[in-house]
């Protein structure tokens, strides 16, 4: 069982070494609480992201809430919670007091741009994981695609794509069970 120190530690880490927001940090969660650590199995996590993704707030906290819940309890989602929180909060904090200095810097400019192909790339590894383990596969892959497509081509909410998905989901299972 893991201790409320390995806990805030991991998650610590992670959202010290993570750039790019919550969906950088999936693929490092999944590493260090599925593969390194074993606090969940391959099969939860991917439970576990899908409420994360539906419940209000930040993905990466939602993640380290159910994590940090699963492995030890209320204390657990507090030094979860803590450990992704206060990285992101400490950078802040000190780009707050000295970026007013650097904000028109080309340096840095160039360092940002240079960032966002490594950003995306880093989404994408854990999409491409998680759909895997989620049983997508290539004669699926078409309802993810053409949801991705209504959201930024007719900038479709994704409120609606997920209840036309629930109610597909359920005639899909009536029609099934039927035969």
């Amino acid at each position: 069982m893991a201790s409320y120190w390995q806990i805030f530690i991991s998650f610590f880490k992670i959202g010290s070494f993570t750039l790019g927001g919550g969906y950088a940090m999936i693929p490092l969660i999944q590493q260090e609480v599925v593969d390194k650590k074993g606090w969940l199995k391959e099969n939860e996590f991917v439970e576990m992201m899908a409420i994360a993704q539906s419940a209000p707030g930040p993905i990466a906290l939602n993640t380290a809430i159910f994590v940090g819940y699963k492995a030890r309890g209320i204390k657990g989602v507090i030094f979860s919670s803590l450990g992704t929180i206060l990285p992101s909060f400490i950078v802040i904090l000190l780009i707050a007091i000295i970026f007013t200095d650097f904000k028109n810097n080309p340096g840095v400019e160039r360092v940002f741009k240079g960032i966002r192909p490594a950003v995306v790339a880093l989404i994408a590894a854990p999409l491409y994981k998680m759909g895997k383990s989620a049983g997508v596969t290539r004669k699926t892959v078409i309802f993810p695609v053409i949801a991705a497509l209504l959201v930024w081509l007719l900038n479709l909410s994704p409120i609606y794509i997920i209840i036309a998905a629930i109610l597909g989901g359920l005639l899909y299972g009536k029609i099934s069970h039927k035969l």
